[in-house]
């Protein structure tokens, strides 16, 4: 049996035994709408300091994608969990929206922002708009730092979305990033006060249900997204973005359930595909059963302070095998310690995501004898 040893932050070690890898069911499932937000792959011989340029790996950065569709999943491509905002720049964004598409067998969404020197919000949004619709994505309409900074209150977000809206011809995805995720945010929609920005929102969706496919709300509050959900107009999805609460959100109630936008299924994606299909199935126990270890990891991944959660997928994804270097755009592997990283590995195990187990301890220790 496999083992690795664990550090504390007393400085002491404890050894940990790898379980056995586990075999995840593959296939479509269909009773739930399900993208997960994939991360990139830098790459490890480039000069991906902060505020650098991004360089990606990009056969390893594109089979990940593969993978997910592979499991079932849509990729929702050049969100927050590929480091939008914090190191990948607009010019890569485009470049991985379009080698995406030119290669994607499954459903492809991809972020659309005001991240790239356009000095009017709603200017940058439309020229970026236009470039993921012509690649043939599915629109994301993410939150702009530079409208947020630039809003004096609710109409102006009304004007630059209401406009956006009206323009575009195919149904979109709005998106409300939390501040957790991006302190910059703070004040969306109009408002510091949860409940009159939703109010505004809503405002919005009702105006325009036909160009609005879902609302991907990340506020980490699942009662307030059920109750966002329940106020959207019929035919509008609400797409959960709350990586803590996500099996009882996506499981739903009787009157009705969250379809899913998630960073933390890039990490997950065999069990998460495993429990919707048991979903599809009407197995809510299965379902239950396999996606319960996957929240501790994922509480864990996203623990505060919460935009840092991409060192963990990418560091997750560097044991399983799926990229060659635990490296990260913007140099970005730092932003967690060896303590947590170590937590995350004995999680991952615990939640059966490790796939060589073998090949997660030997590059474990290598990491841990750099770092220790």
């Amino acid at each position: 049996m496999t083992a690795v040893l664990l550090p504390a932050r007393d400085g002491t070690f404890r050894r940990h035994r790898l379980s056995p890898p586990r075999t995840w069911e593959r296939g479509p499932f269909g009773s739930r709408v399900a993208f997960a937000a994939a991360h990139v792959v830098a790459d490890p011989f480039a000069p991906n300091a902060p505020g650098a340029p991004a360089v990606l790996d990009w056969d390893a950065t594109l089979a990940h994608r593969v993978r997910l569709w592979e499991h079932g999943f849509g990729v929702a491509e050049a969100m927050d969990t590929a480091q939008r905002g914090m190191g990948l720049d607009w010019p890569t964004a485009l470049e991985l929206v379009r080698r995406s598409a030119s290669i994607a067998t499954g459903p492809l969404a991809a972020g659309v922002g005001t991240d790239h020197g356009t000095a009017d919000p709603l200017t940058a949004y439309r020229e970026q708009l236009a470039a993921v619709v012509d690649a043939g994505a599915q629109p994301v309409l993410l939150c702009s730092r530079e409208l947020a900074a630039a809003a004096r209150g609710p109409e102006d977000y009304q004007e630059v979305y209401g406009a956006l809206l009206e323009e575009v011809d195919r149904p979109v995805v709005l998106h409300w990033l939390g501040t957790a995720f991006d302190p910059a945010l703070e004040g969306y929609w109009g408002s510091s006060d949860t409940s009159t920005a939703t109010g505004h929102l809503l405002d919005l969706v009702r105006a325009h249900p036909d160009k609005v496919d879902g609302v991907k709300v990340s506020l980490l509050d699942a009662a307030h997204e059920v109750a966002l959900r329940r106020a959207l107009p019929a035919g509008v999805r609400c797409y959960t973005g709350d990586d803590f609460a996500y099996p009882e959100l996506i499981a739903g109630d009787a009157h009705g359930h969250s379809d899913a936008l998630l960073g933390i299924f890039d990490a997950i994606a065999p069990a998460a595909a495993t429990a919707l299909r048991a979903l599809d199935a009407g197995d809510r126990a299965r379902y239950d059963e396999v996606l319960e270890p996957t929240v501790a990891l994922s509480r864990h991944v996203f623990g505060a302070p919460t935009y840092h959660y991409k060192t963990g997928v990418v560091f997750l994804a560097w044991l399983a095998g799926f990229q060659d270097a635990f490296t990260m755009v913007g140099g970005l592997q730092s932003a967690r310690d060896v303590v947590h990283l170590g937590e995350a590995l004995r999680l991952a195990d615990l939640a059966g995501l490790l796939p060589d187990p073998e090949l997660a301890a030997r590059r474990w220790g290598r990491l841990l004898g750099v770092l220790t």
